[in-house]
């Protein structure tokens, strides 16, 4: 496998939030070939058309440049409302009114944690939905939906071995897509 760079994407703002503990724990489960790179979109403002015709905020260029240098974006994901974080797609809809989104062709893998028995299912088909009309390249499976999320952290780790393997599956299963991805 080549040296893939992934840009790391957190849905949740939250200081203890256990999508960024599991996004947190995907370094030491990549496979080699891979690197990691977690960004933050906390800065980014709300979407505005007339900010964006007044220039382009200097956050919304760092996440433009950050999601259009990656071979790939992982995002980790929690559910609010049964959809996506305001925040996730706020930054998601900055990107994609620039001219040459960076979503367009680039391989994208989503993951969730959540307290309740779905873990976030339904936030993921979402963010596909809406990836996927941006062209993004989404890895079709493994799907992994962490439920049950607060049983499986400690101290900000990730502590369950089921969940660790799964997400290691993904990872490899990630490396392996943006590889086919990127032969096309």
């Amino acid at each position: 496998m080549a040296d893939f760079k992934v840009l790391g994407i957190c849905g949740s703002l939250r200081k203890a939030s256990l999508n960024m503990v599991a996004l947190r724990a995907c370094h030491e489960l990549l496979p080699s070939g891979m690197k990691l790179e977690i960004t933050s979109i906390a800065d980014i403002p709300m979407y505005n058309q007339d900010v964006f015709d007044a220039g382009i905020p200097q956050a919304v260029k760092r996440f433009y440049d950050e999601v259009a240098a990656a071979d790939g974006v992982l995002i980790a994901t929690p559910e609010y409302n049964f959809s996506v974080p305001a925040v996730l797609k706020n930054a998601i809809d900055w990107v994609s009114k620039m001219p040459n989104q960076p979503f367009s062709n680039k391989p994208v893998a989503v993951f969730s944690a959540s307290t309740g028995p779905l873990g976030g299912a339904r936030v993921q088909y979402d963010v596909r939905r809406i990836l996927v009309q941006l062209w993004g390249l989404v890895l079709p499976k493994p799907e992994v939906f962490i439920g049950g999320a607060a049983a499986k952290f400690a101290d900000g780790k990730l502590t369950d071995e089921t969940t660790r393997k799964f997400l290691t599956e993904l990872l490899t299963g990630f490396g392996d897509w943006i590889a086919r991805m990127q032969k096309k």
